[in-house]
């Protein structure tokens, strides 16, 4: 791979990870954003966008976030997007 073509991929995987952000919780500080631009690993960027499309909270994936590139498993309940503890309510979506 070229190295245009690896900035180029850099650049792509930053603006989908902020768009999915931004999507699901909302505006992002400014602090966040220097410090997903800052991420310079490839397969850290992709993990934190599988995250961001499944912590139920903006807070897990500030969690992630702070882990770098040391994690590399997005398994059980702390990544399910639609948990119903999060929710109020039961595996329905009912309270």
């Amino acid at each position: 791979m070229f190295i245009f073509e690896q900035e180029a991929d850099f650049v792509q995987d930053r603006e989908d990870l902020l768009y999915v952000l931004q999507l699901r919780f909302g505006e992002i500080a400014p602090g966040i954003i220097e410090a997903i631009y800052q991420i310079s690993d490839l397969h850290t960027l992709e993990r934190l966008i599988l995250i961001a499309a499944n912590a139920p909270t903006f807070k897990i994936f500030l969690e992630e976030l702070e882990e770098g590139n040391e994690s590399f498993r997005i398994v059980g309940n702390r990544f399910n997007p639609i948990d119903p503890a999060m929710e109020g309510g039961n595996h329905y979506g009912k309270a």
